[in-house]
């Protein structure tokens, strides 16, 4: 119990350190170590370098395409005008009388579409606060509406998205990016419906009042912007390739060279999706560049080079929590937790993997962080478990993704931190709502998926 206990306390540690600013690439080794220390007394070097290192490194290698390419994107959007240009477009056509539903879809299509959800706060906050204004609704609703918009379907639920979230269960499951899409899709509906409902129930208890405050930064001028298609086509290109390469493209290829040792002996099934929005992203960003080409050209060097470095700080914070999850792996007072987590839910590994992955998403601040973590430790134990239960892969990997959206969103996770910071919020006046639409009902949604997985299976 001492183990467990210790276990508990360096995910305590880590959620409350972080909460305090302190940077995950110091934090998660030295407590990694500390763990090791208090727990067994074990190699303290040796688990920091041959568990710690091992287990970042490998996440790193397999992902860091996908963190890089989706940043130079989100960049791309960003700088050449299209994310504002979208933004725009999107509220001004439905209007002051839909302002949140204006804004919820404008910050879905560019996120279905590839862009960070950082780049769409940023993008969205000035328009939707105009908005807002315009249509006297409560300042203090606009986190949680970008948040339902940018956090929550369009990162775990939709099929197909480019997001890290729908990506890093796919090795572990042998799955694509389009895993149970019947089933995604009605997951998203539900969480978009509910959070609409919500938001629009707030707006009318809060009464006609956007709140006393500055007027909020003016959006860029946009004279030498894209037009909205111009702006549009990039995003839909994502989407369409990404659907191309996985099922006919790629399966078209002659790949059993993969099964050499110099390629990993492998087999395509681990890799299409991977490979899939890697293509789709990267084609799409020159097709993007030769669409703006008059609006970047002058500085893309220096986009490119922008769009590089934002990838840099998510993948090494996720990827030194994947080393941490790793070492606490490795204790063996962990194997009770494994062990206790993996027979919750009876004969339904669903229930077992949506808890884990949930918990472990809320512990770390991170969907992508606790997901990695959970299947790092338990991915070949649930794809077993689900093989004997008859479950299809492509269902492990919705339960998956869509666990990673609920309890990521507390207090401590980096983007809700960021997304008050824009809006010039602070958690006691506007984090209720996020909760409710970030947690909340994802947690409602994923509720749903299990039992209409668990009834009609993978669809």
């Amino acid at each position: 119990m001492s183990g467990i206990f210790v276990i508990i306390a360096a995910l305590g540690a880590l959620i409350y350190l972080a909460y305090r600013g302190v940077s995950l690439l110091l934090l998660t080794p030295a407590l990694a170590v500390l763990a090791v220390l208090a727990s067994e007394g074990g190699p303290l070097l040796a688990s920091y370098t041959q568990i710690f290192m091992e287990a970042t490194g490998g996440f790193i290698i397999q992902y860091f395409p996908l963190f890089l390419l989706g940043a130079v994107f989100g960049k791309l959007m960003e700088v050449s005008g299209s994310a504002r240009v979208l933004a725009d477009g999107i509220i001004r056509r439905l209007g002051p009388s839909r302002a949140i539903l204006a804004v919820i879809l404008s910050c879905a299509v560019m996120t279905y579409g590839g862009v960070s959800l950082f780049v769409v706060a940023f993008a969205v906050w000035p328009i939707a606060s105009a908005l807002f204004r315009e249509a006297e609704l409560p300042k203090v609703l606009i986190p949680a509406t970008i948040a339902l918009g940018a956090f929550t379907f369009t990162m775990t639920a939709l099929p197909g998205t480019p997001a890290i979230q729908n990506a890093i269960p796919m090795p572990y499951f042998g799955t694509t990016p389009f895993a149970a899409p019947g089933l995604g899709l009605i997951t998203g509906a539900l969480m978009l419906g509910l959070g609409w409902g919500w938001l629009e129930y707030r707006a009318r208890a809060l009464g006609p009042r956007y709140g006393d405050d500055d007027t909020p930064a003016q959006a860029r001028d946009t004279g030498s912007a894209p037009t909205l298609m111009i702006a549009g086509a990039p995003l839909v290109l994502v989407l369409v390739l990404n659907l191309a390469f996985t099922f006919v493209l790629i399966p078209s290829m002659d790949t059993s060279y993969l099964a050499q040792p110099e390629f990993g002996e492998t087999d395509v099934g681990a890799l299409r999706g991977v490979w899939s929005i890697i293509a789709a992203l990267t084609l799409s960003s020159l097709v993007l560049v030769a669409l703006n080409w008059a609006r970047l050209a002058k500085g893309l060097s220096e986009t490119l080079d922008a769009g590089a470095k934002d990838a840099l700080k998510p993948i090494f914070n996720t990827a030194s929590l994947v080393g941490f999850g790793a070492v606490i792996a490795s204790l063996s007072a962990f194997a009770l937790i494994r062990d206790w987590v993996v027979t919750v839910g009876g004969d339904n590994p669903l229930i077992s993997l949506a808890i884990g992955t949930t918990l472990l998403a809320g512990m770390t601040g991170s969907a992508s962080g606790g997901m990695s973590i959970a299947l790092s430790t338990l991915g070949e134990t649930y794809l077993e478990m689900g093989q004997a239960a008859g479950i299809a892969p492509e269902l492990l990997h919705r339960v998956t993704a869509v666990a990673t959206g609920g309890l990521d969103a507390l207090p401590h996770n980096g983007a809700v931190i960021t997304l008050l910071t824009i809006c010039g919020l602070t958690h006691q006046q506007a984090y209720k709502d996020i909760a409710v639409v970030a947690v909340i009902i994802p947690l409602a949604a994923l509720v749903v998926l299990i039992v209409l997985g668990t009834v009609l299976g993978s669809f």
